[in-house]
């Protein structure tokens, strides 16, 4: 299965927009963002490092990262804004930036 940020945002908007509260207002959004990212460092840092604590969970990282996608697109639905047009802004930028800045791998 194939998902675009356009299915996403859909998907995402069908969802909240079943409920009367609807989107949370921006600042709890960026609250809900942060405590994404905090997830994900958690995960991380428990692969990578740090031993869980007795009984913890070492955690999912796809799921986190998921979670973390999930408010990504509704801070973006709720803004109006097109994260695929966002995405291709950002890999523009990206992609002419840092065009030189690492070590090509050589072609076989």
């Amino acid at each position: 299965m194939s998902l675009t940020f356009q299915d996403a945002s859909a998907r995402v908007d069908r969802y909240i927009s079943q409920f009367r509260e609807g989107y949370f207002p921006p600042l709890l959004m960026l609250a809900r963002l942060s405590e994404e990212v905090g997830e994900v460092a958690r995960v991380i840092s428990h692969q990578h490092g740090k031993t869980p604590k007795p009984g913890e969970d070492v955690g999912d990282l796809e799921l986190e990262l998921a979670d973390l996608l999930f408010v990504m697109v509704c801070m973006a639905n709720e803004r109006g804004l097109s994260l695929e047009r966002g995405f291709e802004r950002a890999m523009h930028k990206i992609e002419t930036r840092d065009a030189n800045r690492w070590t090509r791998k050589e072609e076989s």
